[in-house]
């Protein structure tokens, strides 16, 4: 016997919505089974693997897999795959089916949930969001739990937490993946505002606007500055002011007679204690990626 047992079913193939509509039909006119007649076939399955008997349970429960397929709808994808991966679920239960300690429906509804479980989680995002067995708890309930669009509450956090037994981090964790959006690569050209951060053009334009690049520079920015940050303390009172001053102002930084004027020495001084601070500066700024500092004024 395989993993998964072929029956022939003389029923329209479930794909575009026509033909779905049609399937949803067929399988809602099937008869149900009486307790009685569902122990008789599980036993002829069971005892002498008539595949016949298998085929009536399974059939007659194909609106069950209808049923609970419908309650994943939201996950975006087609309810006809869903279905299907729900049929291999019902058709796997069949063959492990006790008659003597439960019904079918009841065994059943396990097998089909955790295959459209491990569909959904293969096919919902490229990048897997759920790979634990407390993320996948977490992937089937969270959205349920939540009260509303708003990010949770520390104190709801730890409540979902609590209700779930996992950790309070999980939580958070699941709770940004599902956040997540994917991005077209190109973007509806009819929204121009959507479409000029498309991936397409970054991708196929300037190197340095791909979001990789984009974010290194801004790391390296930020090192910088915390450099220079760094260098300026470093210097002496005097020192600083002049390098501020003379460089550090957004617009109309002062010149050497100004700054001479202020500290009562000739401009030829500051200029003196100006490039002596910058080369302290550099040697300061060596070990990272420093900014580039100006020439000394000549």
């Amino acid at each position: 016997m395989q993993a998964t047992m072929t029956l022939p079913m003389a029923l329209p193939n479930v794909g575009s919505a026509a033909s779905l509509d049609t399937y949803i039909q067929s399988v809602n006119r099937m008869p149900m089974l009486s307790a009685e007649r569902e122990r008789e076939l599980a036993l002829r399955y069971r005892n002498s693997n008539d595949l016949g008997a298998a085929r009536e349970l399974v059939m007659s429960h194909l609106r069950l897999v209808v049923s609970v397929a419908r309650g994943y709808l939201g996950y975006g994808l087609p309810h006809a795959d869903l279905i299907q991966e729900g049929n291999i679920g019902l058709m796997k239960a069949v063959k492990r089916f006790d008659p003597e300690r439960a019904r079918l429906v009841s065994f059943a509804i396990h097998w089909i949930r955790a295959e459209i479980h491990e569909y959904i989680l293969r096919n919902w995002r490229l990048v897997k969001v759920a790979t634990t067995k407390a993320q996948r708890k977490l992937f089937f309930n969270l959205r349920s739990m939540k009260k509303g669009l708003a990010p949770l509450s520390s104190a709801e956090t730890g409540r979902v937490a609590e209700e779930l037994n996992v950790r309070p981090e999980d939580v958070t964790e699941m709770e940004t993946r599902l956040s997540g959006r994917e991005v077209a690569f190109e973007a509806d050209e009819s929204d121009d505002e959507k479409a000029s951060y498309a991936p397409v053009h970054y991708l196929a334009a300037d190197p340095e606007a791909e979001p990789s690049r984009v974010l290194e520079a801004a790391e390296e920015a930020d090192v910088g500055a915390e450099g220079l940050k760094n260098a300026l303390a470093a210097l002496d009172p005097r020192s600083r002011r002049i390098v501020e001053a003379r460089w550090l102002k957004e617009k109309d930084g002062a010149t050497l007679q100004e700054l001479a004027a202020e500290f009562k020495v000739s401009a030829e001084r500051i200029r003196q204690l100006e490039a002596k601070a910058f080369d302290r500066m550099r040697k300061l700024l060596a070990p990272a990626a420093q900014p580039a500092l100006p020439a000394p004024a000549r």
